[in-house]
């Protein structure tokens, strides 16, 4: 009977965790419109707003940017309590150590969060703002990682034998493009924070060229044009950010493929694996598409928001792919001989401690 309740107890804290993972991703996509938007300053005061406790501002001035900003910060007043009730709720059923210090980290991650959010609109820094953002794609990743852990299916893995210099190849691989993607994310947010219009605005070309100009007299002559339309100078470093940008989206989608084609050669026996590369394919050509759609239309809010989100889900594909590598390689270093493989194992306590 205890087992059973554990059992249950622990599918019920699978589920609160993939919850907070989707809450945490709608409050990534609220922050990618704050910023796309650029209203982040329309609330001037925190934790407050326009002196009003966050949770009692009238929902009648909710208008215009502030609508934005406001709901940005109930979403992460939300996430945090999630949070909050999941480290908690780790810390009490979770016979994992490791586990539980992951709940302890999210916590702590989730309170710095609020902290720099805080701050960015108090201290008016583009910089604290960019660590915002990337710190956000950061706790999302734990949050995953923490879903990912406390699901039957984790336990399940222990039955996956992959040949170990096959395996050792492909969670290297894998934990190269995730790390690549998280920088990727970081130089787009740089990107957004950093300047108000984007310094290049065509594609697949830029400027008119395939190798930007950014001489003098080219910046001159680009920035005369831009000034006739409205939109803001630009210098060569922001210019070469963008490229910078390009050239790494092309090399995460080469090694996305490669990837797809790496596991469907050496890994056929891991189906989820299977399953989410080819996923990870099908989202870099829709970051693609998409990335090229915010350029073409000048960085239109709801298509750079939803570039911004597509960009987390990768990242988060990222993290689940290593992660259950990690698992494999794990159990397969680490198994013992006389166990049932398959089954998750409980203790005296009936909790699940595989």
């Amino acid at each position: 009977m205890n087992q059973i309740f554990s059992s249950r107890s622990m599918s019920w804290l699978n589920v609160f965790a993939w919850l907070t993972c989707i809450a945490t991703l709608f409050l990534i996509c609220s922050g990618g419109m704050v910023t796309s938007k650029g209203v982040g300053l329309a609330v001037p005061d925190w934790p407050t707003t326009f002196g009003y406790n966050m949770f009692l501002f009238p929902a009648s001035k909710w208008i215009g940017g502030i609508f934005f900003e406001h709901t940005h910060r109930l979403i992460a007043s939300a996430v945090g309590f999630l949070t909050i009730i999941l480290a908690i709720w780790l810390w009490r059923s979770e016979p994992r150590r490791w586990v539980r210090n992951l709940g302890a980290l999210a916590l702590g991650a989730v309170i710095l969060q609020g902290v720099l959010g805080g701050l960015r609109v108090t201290m008016l820094k583009d910089e604290i703002g960019i660590f915002h953002a990337c710190l956000a794609q950061a706790f999302l990743g734990l949050v995953v990682v923490i879903a990912l852990v406390t699901s039957k299916f984790w336990s399940t893995l222990s039955n996956v034998i992959v040949d170990p210099r096959k395996l050792a190849a492909i969670i290297t691989t894998a934990i190269a493009i995730t790390i690549a993607i998280y920088m990727q994310l970081a130089l787009g947010a740089t990107m957004r924070h950093q300047h108000r219009d984007l310094a290049i605005l065509d594609f697949p070309t830029a400027n008119g060229a395939w190798i930007p100009d950014t001489s003098e007299a080219a910046l001159a002559k680009i920035n005369a044009w831009r000034d006739a339309r409205a939109l803001s100078d630009v210098d060569a470093f922001q210019i070469w950010l963008q490229m910078a940008h390009r050239f790494l989206a092309a090399i995460i989608a080469i090694a996305v493929v490669a990837f797809w084609l790496r596991v469907r050669r050496d890994a056929q026996s891991i189906a989820a694996l299977k399953r989410l590369s080819l996923f990870w394919v099908a989202l870099v050509a829709c970051q693609i598409t998409l990335g090229a759609w915010t350029i073409w239309s000048n960085k239109a809010a709801d298509v750079a928001t939803a570039h911004v989100g597509v960009g987390a889900i990768m990242l988060c594909f990222g993290v689940s792919i290593s992660a259950i590598c990690w698992r494999i390689s794990h159990r397969q270093v680490g198994r013992p001989a006389a166990t049932g493989l398959g089954a998750p194992a409980f203790g005296n306590t009936g909790r699940l401690v595989a």
